[in-house]
Parts: structure tokens; sequence; C-alpha cells
């Protein structure tokens, strides 16, 4: 269906939703951190980034909004993923440029639904 980049650097977290992905039949590409997502994203073009935003070096934000701001991948869907589950995170998070946020730990069936609606 999709290439979607998912940018975690928690192990678990990235083989949960890299399985969840893969059953639902997107292709997947990974990052553990968001230097080298933010690189993916420009040199492979995802049709969606999954976001973590408590990332080792530049955070999640930072990266959205650069995503956000880079004539490269601006078009590209983030979905935020974060346990940081305060209405300012979220009010933030959709300010960086992202359209969805969804707080840890999601359920398959929502985390799936939100991303295909993000990439029809």
């Amino acid at each position: 269906m999709a290439r979607i980049l998912l940018i975690e650097d928690s192990p678990t977290d990235r083989a949960v939703f890299t399985q969840w992905l893969e059953k639902a039949g997107h292709e997947v590409l990974t990052a553990d951190n968001a230097e080298d997502g933010l690189q993916l994203a420009r040199s492979q073009a995802p049709q969606l980034v999954l976001m973590d935003v408590v990332l080792p070096g530049m955070s999640g934000f930072q990266a959205t909004r650069a995503l956000s701001r880079d004539q490269a991948t601006r078009d590209i869907p983030v979905l935020i993923v974060s346990t940081k589950n305060m209405e300012t995170d979220m009010a933030w998070g959709m300010r960086q440029g992202a359209s969805d946020y969804v707080v840890k730990p999601p359920r398959e069936v929502d985390l799936i639904a939100r991303i295909n609606k993000l990439v029809g």
C-alpha cells in the first residue's frame, strides 16, 4: 500500500509498529534517530512518517518542524506517536506540522486506521 518511515528509538516499539504496518500491507523504512530519519525522508520519499517525540539528539517535534519546512518533504504527512500525552504536547506537535497525534501505547486497529486515512 504505502511506504512509511518509522522514526522510533525504542527497539520494542520499532518491532511492534513494523509488524503492524507490514501486516496491513505497508512497506516500512526505519530510523532510530531524527537525523537519520530526515535523511531517509529526503532520499526515499515515504508517503507518511510515524514520528516518536523523545529521541536521542533532535526531538521528534524539531524533526517534524524540519520536515514541514523542507521543500522536498513538506507534503509528507507526519503522524506523531508519543508517550507525551498532555494537551500542550499535542497542540505543540500539530503546530510543528504534524497531521495527527496518537498517544502510546496505541491500539493496533486505531493506529492502522489513522495511517490509512492519511495515506488515502
